[in-house]
């Protein structure tokens, strides 16, 4: 094989495999819809079963509930090998809702659990500004959504380096707040919907419905606050750069 066959052979036994897109059909039902299945369901589907085990039922079908968020997260850090802040802090908010329904702790702490973990997330992606490393970098400019060497390339021609940080700390802030935005949102319909006492069918009933109000009430305007900094992003970007969007957007 002569030195021209060789070259044009491509070497990509070392090329980083691409991580497995997430499934949203599993997320949605590990996640969301089969707890909210079995915490209003639960004791008219195996009530009779648990209490020949269980002196409280209850506790039992929201163990059995909040299992299947935990195997999912297991199962995609598994297949996926990838986890990140917020995966986990999702996963701590099951285990709390969880252990205030076991332990039997008094339901005002689950409107301060439910206010508590956007409230974290929020603080963090605004603190991340402080960092070399802003949250919103690997969010909204996503190399997967945009030709970020391209942009970057074309910052430092024009020397808009300063201009384009300072949009970055804007759409943090606004980042930021639809994750503070959300903390109210969910500590108002907690406290709202989740009255019962802890441990309780009736607990477990309240916590489906909080579960099922949530997106429409909280991630739909957190969303719209969300695409919103985007769009303000985008839009500092094609000022910045004098590009045009199909120049910004990265192609396939």
């Amino acid at each position: 094989m002569n030195d021209s066959q060789e070259n044009s052979v491509p070497n990509d036994t070392h090329s980083p495999k691409p991580i497995k897109k997430e499934n949203t059909f599993l997320n949605l039902g590990f996640n969301i819809l089969i707890p909210i299945l079995i915490l209003n369901k639960g004791d008219d589907w195996f009530g009779d079963v648990l209490s020949t085990t269980f002196e409280n039922t209850a506790v039992a079908i929201l163990l059995i509930a909040i299992a299947f968020p935990i195997l999912y997260f297991i199962y995609d850090l598994i297949t996926r090998k990838k986890y990140n802040f917020i995966s986990i802090l999702g996963l701590i908010s099951v285990l709390l809702t969880g252990g205030i329904g076991i332990l039997e702790i008094p339901t005002e702490w689950f409107a301060i659990k439910e206010a508590a973990i956007p409230a974290i997330i929020g603080i963090v992606v605004i603190a991340s500004l402080r960092t070399p490393f802003p949250i919103i970098r690997s969010i909204l400019m996503n190399p997967e959504l945009m030709d970020v060497d391209k942009i970057d390339s074309a910052l430092a021609r024009h020397n808009r380096q300063k201009e384009f940080n300072q949009l970055l700390s804007k759409c943090t802030y606004l980042f930021g707040l639809s994750f503070l935005f959300s903390a109210i949102l969910n500590y108002v319909l907690a406290r709202w919907i989740v009255v019962s006492p802890s441990g309780s069918d009736a607990y477990n009933a309240e916590v489906s419905k909080m579960m099922l109000w949530s997106w429409p009430a909280i991630a739909v305007p957190s969303l719209i606050i969300t695409f919103y900094a985007l769009w303000v992003l985008i839009k500092g970007i094609q000022e910045l750069t004098s590009f045009k969007l199909e120049e910004i957007i990265k192609q396939k």
